[in-house]
């Protein structure tokens, strides 16, 4: 299908960005990778009256340190991000979920801020940036705010931002010497996570001294394991102590039933990947 008839505008700055958004009013849809945006207006199930392309902002792209975080610009790709040597060393989880989103086309034009602000809870991102308690930064017409990863996913494709915000970057704490990873199911190769399952954990010895969990699809928006994350933590890294811990992995959760699978599938799935993922992070 075409999309419905649009302005459109390419603002060169944040501050840019952010009165052509205030102008637009409600009606404005902002753009960065396109990879969800484009098909929804393709099939009409959006019709804004202007579109509000971040594409040629360059200060919302890249990685740099700050302190004891990295910030990750909005409109970085996550092709950038998984690629990133200072992500890799301090913030390894979000290397590797990344790589996992779909596949390289959409790696090389999807954005880590945009993937966030869309907030689709099968979407691979905001579980990681849940358990690794990333802040988001916002830009509005009274200037900038921080939201933590905890408040900011609020319902399916809801966030925290505020009408006329925009999402210019994310904090992510360092987690150096932490192993990590992500661990999906889905039915076909590139499909949207069934389940999804984020793992962090630090390891001395043979013992897990800090763990950091977060699901996928197991509700409206990402869950933190903490049951699980209070079970792993003093234990020996077996096989046995992690299988135990990953019983706590459907505290908080509230599946639903799709076409994909129903509730009692999904809360076996939950258990198993939990495993697995906290398993593969400490080997």
């Amino acid at each position: 299908m075409i999309p419905a008839e649009f302005d459109y505008v390419a603002p060169a700055t944040v501050d840019d960005a952010v009165r052509a958004l205030a102008d637009a009013g409600e009606e404005a849809k902002v753009i960065a990778g396109g990879q969800s945006l484009i098909p929804v207006l393709r099939m009409r199930l959006a019709a804004p009256t202007k579109l509000i392309d971040l594409g040629k902002i360059a200060e919302l792209r890249g990685v740099r340190e700050d302190g004891d975080a990295l910030v990750i610009g909005a409109m970085t790709s996550h092709y950038d991000v998984m690629r990133d040597p200072l992500i890799g060393e301090h913030a390894k989880l979000i290397a590797v979920t990344t790589s996992t989103v779909a596949d390289p086309q959409v790696r090389h034009r999807g954005t880590f801020g945009g993937s966030l602000a869309h907030a689709d809870p099968a979407g691979d991102l905001a579980a990681p940036a849940l358990a690794l308690d990333v802040e988001m930064v916002a830009h509005g017409m009274d200037g900038k705010r921080t939201i933590p990863a905890s408040e900011f996913f609020v319902d399916y494709f809801t966030t925290a931002l505020r009408p006329g915000e925009l999402l210019t970057e994310v904090r992510v704490p360092k987690y150096t010497g932490w192993h990590a990873h992500y661990e999906k199911f889905n039915r076909v190769a590139q499909a949207w996570s069934i389940v999804g399952v984020a793992a962090a954990v630090q390891v001395e010895g043979h013992t897990i001294k800090q763990a950091r969990v977060g699901l996928t699809n197991m509700s409206s928006v990402p869950v933190r394991a903490g049951g699980v994350e209070r079970a792993l933590i003093g234990q020996e890294a077996t096989p046995e102590a992690i299988k135990t811990a990953a019983e706590h992995a459907l505290e908080g959760t509230m599946p639903v039933a799709d076409g994909n699978a129903d509730i009692a599938y999904r809360e076996h799935l939950a258990k198993v990947l939990t495993s697995r993922a906290v398993t593969a992070a400490c080997r």
